[in-house]
Parts: structure tokens; sequence; C-alpha cells
């Protein structure tokens, strides 16, 4: 195999959770531009619009509605892909939330909320879809997290504590799946134009500071994050696994 065929995903079926907009929707895409079949997933919106592009790239795209903030959403969602689509050889665990509030005065239903949607589903997609991919002894999982697994941000802590969770989960399962061929990576990154960091780009100090820190001076853009997603879900990372991949920009090298 050439080196630009170990990066095809041609016959591989991919499910992204989050895939409505952002981050998810250019990873949805840049998968199906691969080669993948994509199952994209919408949680408060459906993702029927990152589906319809999937198919017009003349890949498989279908939409999926599953809310990851129910005890049930990850069960339901993976049943449903399964079902119509076949048992995923990529999972991307892109779905998350963030609620930004003092420390503090940080209320309990918000955190559980934020917890279930960023850590607890994420784990159970990959207990359903990591299971079936040991069954086949192949497969990729991209777990998305954050600087935050790094750092411990400000008025956030919920989302934090998530995404530390994520880093650290993505290493657990790598080093109790490498063995039967199943390779679990995240994917940590920095501050890009999405719906969750809208109140900071829109903040005109907060935003200078930030584009200060950055040493390539921009924000990055959901497409950014479409080379690191192939790599990790392609057979190029064959032997990459319970690794981090920051996407930041240079931020946290300052």
């Amino acid at each position: 195999m050439g080196i630009a065929e170990r990066f095809r995903l041609d016959g591989k079926t991919a499910l992204v959770t989050g895939a409505a907009s952002g981050l998810g929707a250019a990873i949805a895409l840049a998968l199906a531009d691969a080669g993948a079949a994509v199952a994209c997933h919408g949680n408060r919106r459906p993702a029927e619009g990152t589906a319809r592009k999937i198919r017009e790239l003349g890949r498989e795209g279908r939409s999926f509605s599953a809310d990851l903030s129910a005890d049930e959403g990850a069960d339901k969602l993976f049943s449903d892909v399964a079902a119509a689509m076949g048992a995923p050889d990529i999972l991307v665990n892109n779905a998350g939330m963030i609620h930004r509030e003092a420390a503090a005065d940080h209320d309990l239903h918000a955190w559980k909320q934020v917890l279930q949607v960023n850590l607890t589903s994420a784990f159970r997609l990959c207990q359903l879809a990591g299971g079936k991919m040991l069954e086949r002894q192949r497969g990729k999982i991209v777990n998305i997290a954050s600087m935050m697994a790094f750092q411990g941000g400000i008025r956030i802590a919920a989302y934090t504590a998530s995404k530390g969770g994520i880093a650290q989960l993505t290493k657990a399962l790598a080093n109790e799946w490498a063995a039967r061929n199943v390779q679990v990576n995240a994917i940590a990154p920095g501050y890009f134009r999405t719906e969750n960091t809208s109140a900071l780009q829109q903040d005109e100090t907060r935003n200078r500071q930030i584009l200060e820190r950055i040493p390539a001076g921009r924000w990055g853009d959901p497409e950014d994050l479409a080379g690191a997603a192939i790599f990790l879900a392609s057979p190029a990372s064959n032997y990459v696994t319970g690794t981090v991949l920051v996407v930041d920009g240079g931020w946290l090298a300052r």
C-alpha cells in the first residue's frame, strides 16, 4: 500500500457525533472525502445538511438524531446506526456542550448534563462501537478532547473536567484494546470558530487576548481539523494509539 493509499477510507463506515455543524460537520465531510460512508449525528438539531453535502460528494451520508444528554441516548444512536449502516469501523466522539459559570456557583444540574454529553455518552459509544471493533480485530476511535485537557480554564469547571476525562479515557481504552488492533486516540483543538466559542469571539477584550496568545495569529477554522481526523481514522496511524494530538495554532507552546 502506497503512502497516499494509507490515508484512504474507502469501504469504511464512520459515525460522527455532533455533526450538524462546526467541528463535527468538518470532520464528517473530510472522512467522506477520503472515501468513508458517514453516519452524521445531530443532538439539538438534525445533521441532514451535513449528510446531504456528503451525498453530493458521491458518498453515503445519513442523518441520525439522539439526545446524548439522556441516559439511553448513546444506546439509541448506536442501535439506529448499526441497523441502517452496520456497526461503524470509525467512531468520532465529537458531540459536546459547555456551561460558563463561576465554579463556586456552578449549577449541579448543568454539571451533570455537561458530563453526560461530553464524557459519559462518549464512553458508552466507545463501549458499543468498540465491542464490535474488538470482535473484528480492527477499528479506529477518535475522541475530541480540548486544550482544557491540559489547562484549567476559567468559569468552565464541568467542561474542563469532562475534557480531562476524555483524554484519560482515551489512554485507558488504548491500553486495553491496542493488542486487538483497535486504536483509540484523541484530538485536542485549540480556539476554533464554533458556536461554543461565539461568546468569546464577540467579546472584544477576550478575542484580542486570545489572538495575542496564539502564535498562528488567528482562530482555527473547523476545516483545520480535517488532516488530523483523517490521519487518526486511517491506516496511516495503525501504530499510533493513546495519544492526544493537539491542534491549536501553537497555543500550548507559548
